[in-house]
């Protein structure tokens, strides 16, 4: 007890520095996940040419390599900020193709008849999507988001060896202060697991409330 005590100030600011990169990253990535399942369901070719894309390159891309060249390459290039938005955005945009397919996955459980329904009856693509199928997809992909979400938070612990001030990180301030290293990393592992289980029960809560019984 005496590692988490004794330093229970580094310890909270590296769990509430991967919370805040769970909590945005999650974020971006629901937001880039339902734009581009839309896109690969769309009636326009160029907009599922694009949808397919953005799943196939990050779904085959390595996080840590995808890590390298947000937080590395884009300051090349004149776009500087926080290492922790970079890590944001390495993150999210990276669980976002996730996101789609588990998206897509649950719009094909939608009776095509439901589309062709609304569409008769004058509703565009767009509100075809948001307003029919989209809000009964949804009860099929809880899920399955949850699981990508609870990925997406130990996929945090990356952000660590780029200089963000997260979880999986207080074990070099720790090791320095010359803490035993195995004790270090059973209260980190005891951090992420309270992330983790928080997320499973928020999305344990939707599933029962709006989930398809089974």
């Amino acid at each position: 007890m005496d590692v988490l005590t004794d330093n229970f100030s580094v310890y909270a600011e590296g769990f509430l520095g991967t919370v805040e990169l769970t909590f945005f990253a999650s974020l971006l990535a629901l937001a880039l996940g339902f734009l581009m399942a839309a896109f690969r369901v769309a009636p326009v070719g160029a907009l599922r040419a694009i949808g397919t894309t953005w799943v196939t390159v990050l779904r085959n891309t390595p996080l840590t390599l995808l890590f390298f060249a947000v937080l590395l390459g884009l300051p090349r290039f004149g776009l500087v900020l926080p290492f922790t938005v970079f890590a944001v955005l390495a993150l999210g945009c990276y669980t976002s193709a996730f996101i789609c397919e588990a998206l897509r996955a649950g719009i094909n459980t939608v009776p095509r008849g439901q589309g062709e329904a609304a569409r008769s009856l004058g509703m565009s693509f767009g509100q075809t999507l948001t307003l029919v199928v989209l809000p009964q997809a949804f009860r099929t992909v809880i899920p399955p988001v949850g699981s990508t979400l609870i990925a997406l938070a130990k996929n945090s612990a990356i952000a660590g060896a780029f200089s963000v001030t997260e979880l999986l990180s207080t074990y070099k301030t720790l090791s320095e202060l010359g803490y035993n290293i195995v004790w270090t990393f059973v209260w980190i592992a005891v951090g992420y697991l309270i992330i983790t289980l928080t997320i499973s029960a928020l999305f344990n809560v939707l599933e029962k409330r709006y989930g398809v019984a089974r």
